[in-house]
């Protein structure tokens, strides 16, 4: 077993799971505090500031609607000494403002006062005036990045704005004591994460020393020592679970004991045997699959073991365990899918006591996919023959009636019922023919006689053959290569399965249609295409127009004389000169039958 590293065990996985829930505690708990208490010292200090605001209003408006004797001090002289008294640190500047004339009529700012009886610039004074009510903001100096507090607020008399006050107040302190508490709250934390790490380590070693006691003993079991017991530290769950542990290995000494001679003599046996086995215990869990068994089924032998036979032979629709102990028959087990057919045939049979107490059961497998598609094919190879010979014979059978009962007399009729009786012998001839060719394909006893010919000029003489003998309104659209291209082919094989193509798209145009004949190059092959604008081939269907007797329009074929062999054959071959053929088609548009053949590109080519 590949060793556990530090750095992938419990212990640390423990340790930093501890840690980190301590630091996202402590990382929320440090978040809300230090915002909770940045909030409320930025109030409590605006809310300080306001209230000196409201108590200098108040001063100013007495100063600026008295009446003045030629005695008293003007109200310039009277609102600067106020403002003087109400100049402190935590202010920068204090401006009061005529609402009438915009005009400052005042400043705290002893450096400052010849802004004095100016018009201010303020956009918050004029906003205060307008609107009649505060207009405050922090804002951030551009050259020292201090903050600084902007308050404008109107004076009111008799519900009349007669000016307003411009405070400008440092309030970086208070950010600065929070940058204080961070870095404290930080260390804390650190010390905190430090003194979490050094007791998770020391609780992680109480919880993990145990379970490491217990991987040592399982690591000790798989090599079959059943001997070591795991310590119990406590009796707490993982010292229940270490006592658990112990009781479970002696239990498995016992029971290994028990089985390891059966084992091995059901060992020797299996291993000499091809057919698939499985056994079962008596209530039908699987106890021993043998290699052969595993891999007809395509399960491992590890994860089998227990599970029911019946649920892993797929029959819990139709069986139970207690069925198959009565099944005297053979069960076919079809695994097909749509791209791929797979049948397993099953034996059972009983394993009982002399007393006659059911032990178990035993399966046999064996793999009856080739012979199953062979005996299907036969069948349906023998009913399509026995359907394509019975419809000709039968219509000849009914016209040789009609002219043995008189009708040869009738100069008008029996001219024709000898040539549809013609038309369905030459149907039938050809229809062996086509059988006799199969079977000799399929039997392999045939060789090619291939020779190296120019495909080109070829192909064009076949296509000028069906240009001039051809009875529709279609045309012909050539895509050939202007260069030689040199095959290695049987000539007259390669010319039927042109001949069986070209008909084929030939009786599927329509009047006014067009059939395309190309040639390309890809890789090592050429590819052969014909193409025309029938009414194509549904999608469910492409995959099977090249099966025997397969046919998409089965009365339009037989009306056109065909035997539905004839891309059958084709495929045979062209896979015989080592290519392949496919179909392409869109319903509505036409089909493309192409094939492939192996081509070797020579310099000369190359060159040309």
């Amino acid at each position: 077993m590949k060793k556990v590293g530090f750095f992938r065990s419990i212990h640390l996985k423990f340790v930093l799971i501890y840690v980190l829930l301590i630091l996202i505690a402590m990382q929320i708990i440090g978040v809300y505090f230090v915002r909770q208490l940045e909030e409320t010292l930025l109030t409590n200090t605006i809310q300080s500031f306001k209230e000196r605001v409201n108590l200098l209003a108040y001063d100013i408006e007495e100063e600026m609607v008295k009446e003045r004797d030629k005695d008293d001090v003007t109200m310039e002289e009277a609102i600067r000494n106020i403002l003087r008294d109400y100049d402190a640190v935590d202010i920068t500047e204090i401006r009061v403002i005529d609402a009438r004339t915009l005009k400052i009529i005042g400043t705290s700012e002893a450096d400052n006062q010849g802004i004095v009886g100016q018009r201010t610039t303020e956009l918050k004074v004029k906003r205060s005036i307008v609107l009649e009510e505060e207009e405050s903001e922090i804002l951030i100096d551009k050259q020292w990045g201090h903050r600084t507090w902007v308050l404008a607020r109107p004076i009111e008399s008799n519900r009349e704005v007669i000016g307003s006050i411009y405070l400008v107040a440092k309030i970086e302190h208070i950010f600065g004591q929070m940058k204080t508490i961070n870095n404290i709250l930080a260390s804390g934390t650190a010390i905190a994460l430090a003194i979490t790490a050094i007791l998770g380590v020391l609780l992680a070693q109480t919880i993990t020393r145990p379970i490491a006691d217990m991987k040592k003993q399982a690591l000790a079991m798989t090599k079959g020592n059943f001997s070591r017991k795991v310590k119990v530290y406590g009796y707490d769950e993982i010292g229940q679970l270490a006592i658990t542990f112990n009781n479970l290995t002696k239990k498995l000494q016992e029971a290994q004991a028990t089985t390891e001679g059966e084992r091995r003599k059901l060992s020797s046996v299996l291993s000499y045997m091809t057919d698939g086995v499985i056994a079962t215990d008596r209530k039908g869990r699987v106890i021993l699959i043998n290699e052969p068994a595993a891999k007809l089924l395509n399960v491992s032998r590890e994860t089998v073991l227990s599970q029911s036979i019946v649920t892993l032979l797929g029959l819990e629709e139709n069986y139970t365990f207690e069925d198959l102990l009565e099944e005297q028959d053979s069960v076919i087990l079809d695994y097909s899918t749509k791209s791929k057919h797979y049948i397993l045939r099953a034996n059972f049979s009983v394993i009982q006591k002399e007393t006659g107490f059911v032990n178990g059961l035993i399966t046999v497998l064996h793999d009856i996919t080739e012979q199953e598609k062979i005996d299907m094919e036969r069948r349906e190879f023998v009913a399509n023959v026995s359907h394509e010979l019975r419809t000709p014979l039968t219509t000849m059978r009914s016209y040789l009636e009609a002219l043995a009962e008189g009708a040869w007399k009738d100069e008008e009729i029996a001219p024709k019922f000898l040539e549809v009786t013609q038309t369905e012998t030459e149907r039938m001839i050809r229809l062996v023919t086509d059988l006799l060719q199969l079977s000799k394909l399929d039997s392999r006893d045939y060789l090619l006689s291939k020779e190296w010919i120019n495909f080109i000029p070829y192909f064009h003489r076949i296509i000028d053959r069906f240009e001039l003998t051809k009875n529709q309104n279609v045309s012909f659209n050539r895509k050939l290569p202007e260069y030689p291209i040199f095959v290695d082919i049987d000539v007259d094989k390669m010319t039927q399965v042109l001949d069986n193509i070209i008909s084929n798209a030939l009786k599927y145009s329509p009047e006014g249609g067009q059939v395309t004949f190309s040639v390309e190059e890809e890789f090592n092959f050429i590819i052969v295409s014909i193409a025309d604008e029938g009414v194509g081939i549904p999608s469910e269907n492409i995959d099977n127009i090249f099966e025997r007797f397969f046919r998409v329009d089965k009365a339009r074929t037989r009306k056109l004389g065909g035997t539905g062999l004839g891309l059958a054959i084709a495929k045979e071959m062209v896979n015989a000169h080592g290519g392949g053929i496919w179909a392409t088609s869109e319903e509505g548009k036409g089909t493309v039958i192409s094939f492939s053949l192996p081509y070797e590109r020579s310099e000369e080519d190359d060159w040309s």
